[in-house]
């Protein structure tokens, strides 16, 4: 099992926006094989600061839907509302 962390700093005001494509990727993701879980957090004291965390069967699961078109094509939406690229760590037990 593994767990990625995706790290994202919104620039302005475009919360609604992203909050609207991180569901969209969510419920993308829920379908996918290997999917376990996922919770989106913001930070208390910065509230343009999100983490994801999700949980996965296998880096292989997870590497799927990371390059899959569904996924890059909403990422690519998201990039146009954050201050600097998605940070992306994959952690193991």
């Amino acid at each position: 099992m593994v767990k990625v962390l995706l790290e994202r700093e919104i620039k302005g005001k475009h919360v609604k926006e992203i909050v609207r494509l991180l569901r969209q990727m969510r419920v993308l993701a829920m379908q996918q094989p290997g999917y376990i879980s996922g919770e989106t957090l913001h930070a208390v004291d910065d509230p343009n600061y999100y983490l994801v965390i999700s949980s996965w069967e296998s880096l292989e699961d997870w590497e799927k839907w990371l390059k899959s078109p569904e996924r890059q094509k909403l990422q690519a939406e998201l990039d146009t509302y954050l201050t600097s690229p998605t940070r992306l760590r994959v952690f193991t037990y």
